[in-house]
């Protein structure tokens, strides 16, 4: 069943919630400053796995210090969903552990 996109409005209240993120190109996103390059691939590889959990996956970029997500729903036509925002919430819950910030 394909998911229902968020309001403008949805959207903005709720990145409220997760400072750091914005919302650009139809996308929520965050990158994150970790310091080291083994620890920005840590993180990654913790993403990586929820996304698994999840059944659903962002673009996800490893820098030498540095992890970027960019997520939309593909089932929504390329629209923000709830899902990319429990995404985006796990991540959020997770990163201070690797050092991001």
């Amino acid at each position: 069943m394909p998911s229902e996109p968020l309001s403008q409005k949805e959207i903005e209240d709720r990145l409220r919630e997760l400072p750091g993120w914005a919302f650009e190109d139809d996308r929520i996103s965050r990158t994150y400053r970790l310091g080291t390059h083994f620890a920005a691939s840590a993180l990654v590889a913790h993403i990586a796995s929820v996304q698994q959990e999840l059944n659903h996956h962002s673009d996800l970029t490893l820098g030498y210090d540095t992890v970027r997500l960019s997520v939309h729903s593909h089932d929504a036509g390329g629209a923000v969903t709830a899902t990319d925002f429990e995404l985006a919430e796990r991540v959020e819950a997770l990163a201070p552990a690797h050092g991001a910030r």
